[in-house]
């Protein structure tokens, strides 16, 4: 027969899981849809192991699945136009688009599908598969969901900021032009950071 401790803890237990089961129907998870207006996709490189070459990419799209209250986001997926790179130069831009380095006309786009999305100590830590230059490579991004507000017309925003690296040559961009001291003159490791503002959508997520 049960105690009457065991009986109160059962009850307590109980308790728990219904209040944990309403919490989990309570969260919302939504879709938020990236506002490219207030959204930066940028990237640095070494130029001549002397200084930081900044651009970005000005044409892409994607949204975030998200319960920012929990702050959990279960899916997130981004696509950018290869050809929308932007390094403020003209002539770099043109050669940045060609076969030396991303072949834009071979490979149109850049995606990145999220994989998982956890928090890490004092930081949020995304792994998801990053396609560019025809190849597929696991990249960690981390960061932080910034927040959530309302804007002025009602709209729901909610802000993440992100960083991560890369080496070029694991996706083939492999120009390899050299310096009289040996050094390269792009370097193969390539940081990323994205500042990124969403937009709940107005419709239900999938």
């Amino acid at each position: 027969m049960m105690t009457s401790l065991q009986r109160h803890l059962r009850i307590w237990v109980l308790a728990c899981a219904f209040v944990f089961l309403a919490a989990v129907a309570d969260a919302e998870m939504a879709r938020y849809d990236i506002d490219p207006e207030h959204t930066t996709i940028g990237f640095s490189a070494v130029h001549m192991l002397v200084s930081n070459v900044q651009g970005q990419f000005r044409v892409f799209s994607g949204f975030i699945d998200m319960d920012p209250d929990a702050k959990t986001v279960n899916t997130a997926e981004v696509t950018i136009k290869a050809w929308s790179i932007n390094t403020n130069h003209h002539q770099r831009d043109t050669h940045l688009r060609s076969p030396d380095f991303l072949d834009v006309d071979k490979y149109p786009a850049i995606t990145y599908k999220l994989k998982s999305y956890q928090k890490t100590g004092d930081h949020d830590t995304a792994v998801g598969n990053l396609t560019l230059h025809g190849v597929t490579k696991e990249v960690t991004l981390v960061g932080n969901l910034i927040g959530v507000t309302k804007d002025p017309m009602g709209n729901i925003r909610a802000g993440f900021r992100l960083e991560g690296k890369i080496n070029r040559r694991d996706f083939n961009v492999n120009f390899g032009a050299t310096l009289d001291n040996g050094g390269m003159i792009v370097s193969d490791e390539i940081i990323i950071k994205i500042d990124m503002e969403c937009i709940k959508a107005k419709t239900a997520s999938k």
